[in-house]
């Protein structure tokens, strides 16, 4: 249980932070930038929320909120070649399978694509479009700080199938798909 009586700590004015470990790494290091993407990707999903109101979709996202505190988690606790299964929170594939299937049943109602999708439509479609945009930078992030430290490769699994959870829930919002906004490539030559 995470219990937090205060707020500010001041150990962090001089521009590093603490990994979950204890050690301490800059607030400016890939790692750090992956886990404040992660963060602006879990907000741009509560928004998602308060778009949609209650249903199947707000209830995944809901879970998937979660897993991301989890994956932020996994992100700042650094990855032990020797580390036992179990010996830290981490992303793991059943998380990633389960993203998968439930992209798999919404994608069954879809009509299928005749051309890009704009990140437009119902207001609560648009919301997820931006949260997948989010999603797409969290995992450029995640990628290069898997080039600087060794990071979980479930981490990088679930953000690139959590991108594609949410343009498949964006086409479901939109009406099935009949309220996608299409790209029309050169239209405004």
């Amino acid at each position: 249980m995470v219990k937090l009586n205060k707020i500010y700590t001041r150990t962090g004015d001089a521009g590093t932070t603490g990994l979950v470990d204890g050690s301490r790494t800059s607030k400016s290091a890939p790692r750090m930038a992956a886990i404040g993407d992660v963060d602006e990707l879990n907000s741009t999903i509560g928004v998602a929320r308060s778009a949609l109101g209650t249903g199947p979709i707000e209830a995944a996202l809901a879970r998937i909120q979660n897993d991301l505190f989890d994956l932020g988690a996994d992100l700042a606790t650094p990855l032990a070649e020797d580390e036992a299964p179990g010996a830290a929170l981490r992303i793991v594939a059943g998380q990633v399978a389960r993203l998968e299937r439930e992209i798999d049943a919404l994608n069954e109602g879809l009509r299928p694509l005749t051309s890009f999708v704009l990140p437009a439509g119902d207001p609560g479609a648009a919301a997820l479009h931006l949260a997948r945009s989010v999603a797409r930078r969290a995992e450029r992030t995640a990628v290069a700080a898997a080039a600087d430290v060794a990071v979980s490769p479930s981490v990088l699994a679930y953000l690139n199938r959590l991108s594609d959870y949410l343009f498949v829930a964006a086409r479901v919002v939109n009406q099935a798909g009949a309220g996608d906004v299409l790209w029309v490539p050169g239209a405004e030559r």
